[in-house]
């Protein structure tokens, strides 16, 4: 091996070295199996075959079992702030290419862009990150520098980057959390409130307080199949978070929306955010657990047109697959029953422990055990701005299948 690069570096095993030519950057820690040089935590790292053979370079963390992160495979590349804001420029250019709205979307999806451990969305002149690798926490300012000068190339000024760095994952990687506005040399906006607008509907959100960056951005477009379907329907949106399926069901022409969480702020942002667009002589709202609501409306025959079930992760790990299978199995039957024969459910899993062969067998069983037939309409995932890379899977997240019961 000719090692005439400034970098130190790791060699890995031949089982590592097959993921890693399929495309996926991540080097555990256990398939490592030789260093060299001074490896900093952060810092960039070469990775190399167990023949010697050249891979890539990118973050070493040496406090998580993700022990490198690549970034890029060109021997060439010096890493320097220039690659940095390359990756933020392109990752832009991509988002304002695919987009038919640009005023809320994500514009970082992390390893699907190139920027590893990174997720940056924008609200207005917001933008909410999230950083969970130790090499990125080092580069943030670098990359936020990037985003404020990009997108004024768009008529974007950015007035303010929050951060909810929550995550556990930052204390694998040796990182503390945070919470707050990013000190870029400009005042802190007033509030971490303000309103939006998604396919036509106004919502106020919070992004100190709300899930994940404040809103669900990634089910944009699925929103959207509620237009053919809700039209002089009977909607009901479980986990409805702050209405957002209940809303577009609504706008698209809904005789009745219910809209149901088990949060009761979820439930009165819902509401209060039906007011703002003129909703709620079509709509009501119900403070329940999902499971119990459908249990009862099964009990007391009460039926819907159009069903939508989107909650959270039942699983964050393969070792809770079993138990979080049976809880999706549980909701989508039971979903099932309470539809109206020709009647249309849709529904989501965002975990990535749940592969999408796995999702639809399991729909499949729930409509086994519920005594009806299904009929798939439509397949998707997550809103083009959440690129999915094939090699990664976890990119690919977020499963949505519309469906009709016959």
């Amino acid at each position: 091996m000719k090692q005439k690069r400034p970098f130190p570096y790791v060699k890995i095993t031949e089982k590592q070295e097959k993921s890693v030519r399929r495309g996926h950057p991540w080097i555990y820690e256990d398939e490592i199996t030789e260093t060299s040089g001074d490896l900093a935590d952060g810092g960039i790292t070469d990775v190399f075959s167990a023949k010697g053979k050249y891979l890539g370079s990118g973050f070493l963390s040496l406090h998580s079992k993700i022990r490198v992160r690549i970034l890029d495979r060109n021997a060439n590349e010096t890493f320097s702030d220039d690659f940095f804001r390359r990756r933020v420029r392109y990752a832009l250019a991509y988002r304002y290419d695919v987009m038919d709205e640009t005023d809320c979307m994500r514009l970082v999806h992390g390893e699907a862009d190139g920027l590893c451990g990174l997720t940056v969305d924008k609200y207005n002149d917001i933008l909410v990150s999230e950083v969970l690798s130790f090499g990125m926490e080092g580069k943030k300012e670098v990359i936020y520098r990037a985003l404020i000068d990009e997108l004024s190339q768009y008529g974007v000024t950015v007035k303010g980057i929050y951060e909810r760095n929550e995550s556990k994952l930052r204390e694998k990687e040796g990182l503390e959390k945070r919470r707050g506005w990013f000190d870029f040399g400009e005042p802190f906006p007033e509030s971490t409130e303000f309103e939006i607008t998604e396919n036509g509907i106004r919502y106020r959100i919070d992004v100190e307080q709300g899930q994940k960056t404040g809103f669900f951005l990634d089910q944009k477009y699925n929103r959207r199949t509620l237009r053919p379907l809700a039209k002089g329907k009977t909607v009901l949106d479980t986990c409805t978070h702050i209405g957002s399926f209940a809303l577009n069901a609504a706008n698209f022409g809904a005789a009745h929306v219910t809209a149901a969480d088990i949060s009761e702020e979820a439930i009165r942002s819902a509401e209060e955010n039906a007011e703002r667009n003129g909703f709620t002589d079509r709509m009501d709202f119900v403070c329940a657990d999902v499971f119990e609501l459908l249990e009862t409306y099964k009990k007391e025959k009460k039926h819907y047109d159009v069903i939508v079930l989107d909650p959270p992760a039942f699983t964050k790990s393969r070792k809770t697959f079993a138990s979080a299978r049976l809880g999706y199995l549980r909701i989508n039957r039971l979903a099932m029953e309470v539809l109206e024969r020709g009647g249309y459910l849709l529904t989501a899993s965002c975990s990535h422990f749940m592969p999408r062969a796995a999702f639809e067998e399991m729909l499949q069983e729930a409509a086994s055990l519920a005594g009806v037939n299904l009929r798939i309409i439509e397949r998707r995932g997550a809103a083009m701005d959440h690129p999915v890379n094939p090699a990664i899977p976890e990119t690919e997240y977020l499963k949505f299948h519309v469906l009709q019961i016959v």
